[in-house]
């Protein structure tokens, strides 16, 4: 979302910077556009990085099998969230494992 923000804003400096030479009283349009500019590249610039954060770091795994000695069919669920990163999503892995061993009497 911010990408297109970013980009609006490159396109709307650019346009009052480069193609515009209209005055008006007290406001400089042309700084007015190197300011959209700006804000629009540090838009663009924090939306990846944000973006890059978010995804980064977080893989799970959940394997299932027959326990031949009951013939209950067992699941497991194991995050490799680093712990600095764990929040919710891992607190649900935890619960979902609590539950599942619950369930098959572990």
């Amino acid at each position: 979302m911010y990408i297109g923000l970013g980009i609006f804003l490159i396109v709307v400096g650019a346009i009052l910077t480069f193609a515009l030479n209209a005055s008006v009283g007290a406001v400089d349009l042309h700084m007015v556009g190197w300011i959209c500019m700006a804000a629009g590249a540090l838009a663009i610039v924090l939306s990846l990085a944000m973006t890059r954060r978010a995804t980064a770091g977080y893989s799970a795994r959940r394997v299932s099998h027959t326990d031949p000695a009951t013939g209950s069919r067992v699941a497991r669920s194991t995050s490799g969230t680093p712990p600095h990163r764990r929040g919710l999503r891992s607190s649900l892995v935890s619960l979902s494992d609590k539950a599942i061993r619950e369930a098959a009497g572990c």
